[in-house]
């Protein structure tokens, strides 16, 4: 079974409510916008397909939805280092807080208390989001190496399972970013690139331990999304038909988008204290292993170049030293 217990995590999430409300504000904002320019370019195309043929016109409407909704997707691909910088990394480091028995601000004091802490590990959003980046670029790699001990393990019929597992734990591995970027907050490391390199390795030679629990939190966090989305199929087809032309689509796309942001904004943050649980309890009085540093180190270019970018910050690598209980 799991290695963390619901009921501290609900109660985890529920202590820091303010930040759920901020996130429900910026995701449901999100999928509002969707909806919004969707219907608007649905509603240009459809007002251009009158020009036109009935076929037309609904080729027109469809194009002008899509439009849209790419246009939207496409300002949010530029917003994204605001959201990691600001919602989630606040979040996470409010959560870390109370997992060590502090204390945390209440209501909007609690949103710019954990602003303060994000700007003090990782003094800008451009810092946060490259190490994000790479630290997704070496889960990869260390899932490859996972993936090179299973096929060697004599299971019989393994190999004709791991497609599945490995699409599976594409999935589940999803989560750990955030539990790489808690490290960092909680040791209050002054080199954040050393900080994210040491966390993937305890990271890594845990694998067992976190791949198992990670997988349970997949199952949960998207089981929940399907009740959602499946909720939202009908209010979501009703609010496809008012645009102009009736974008047939919509409704399943709008169910989706909708899903996504209860999935970001309230059931997120409750794996993400799972995973806390978890990695700070499993690490406890652990060192880097020099096997899995030279095992990451061979198979993933951007662990090395968290390496580089480490020395050149000028800071001591806090991987010397035993891992923060």
């Amino acid at each position: 079974m799991w290695d963390f217990s619901i009921g501290r995590s609900i109660g985890l999430v529920g202590r820091t409510l303010p930040f759920v409300i901020f996130r429900m504000i910026v995701y449901f904002g999100i999928a509002l916008a969707y909806v919004l320019v969707t219907g608007a370019g649905a509603g240009i195309g459809w007002g251009v397909g009158a020009f036109g043929e009935p076929d037309f016109q609904m080729t027109s409407t469809f194009w002008g939805g899509a439009i849209g909704f790419a246009l939207t997707a496409g300002v949010l691909y530029f917003l994204r280092e605001y959201i990691l910088y600001i919602v989630k990394a606040g979040h996470i480091a409010v959560l870390v807080e109370l997992i060590d028995g502090n204390s945390i601000p209440e209501g909007r004091g609690q949103i710019e208390h954990a602003s303060g802490v994000v700007k003090e590990r990782f003094a800008e959003a451009s810092v946060l989001f490259a190490i994000d980046q790479l630290v997704r670029g070496v889960i990869g790699a260390i899932m490859g190496i996972v993936q090179g001990i299973a096929s060697i393990l004599p299971i019989p019929g393994l190999r004709n399972i791991m497609g599945i597992v490995k699409a599976f734990l594409r999935i589940a591995v999803g989560l750990i970013d955030e539990v790489i970027l808690a490290y960092s907050i909680r040791t209050r490391t002054t080199n954040p690139w050393a900080s994210a390199q040491t966390a993937l390795v305890l990271y890594g030679q845990n694998y067992k331990t976190m791949l198992k629990n990670a997988a349970w939190l997949t199952v949960f966090t998207y089981g929940l999304a399907f009740v959602v989305f499946l909720v939202m199929l009908a209010p979501a087809a009703a609010v496809a038909y008012l645009i102009p032309g009736g974008w047939s689509a919509g409704g399943f796309i709008f169910a989706l988008v909708f899903a996504w942001a209860v999935k970001a904004a309230v059931i997120e943050p409750f794996a993400i204290a799972a995973m806390l649980q978890v990695y700070f309890k499993t690490i406890e009085g652990q060192v880097p292993d020099p096997e899995w540093v030279d095992r990451i180190d061979g198979a993933s270019k951007k662990f090395r170049k968290l390496g580089e970018r480490a020395a050149a910050w000028g800071s001591t690598r806090p991987a010397d030293g035993s891992a923060q209980a």
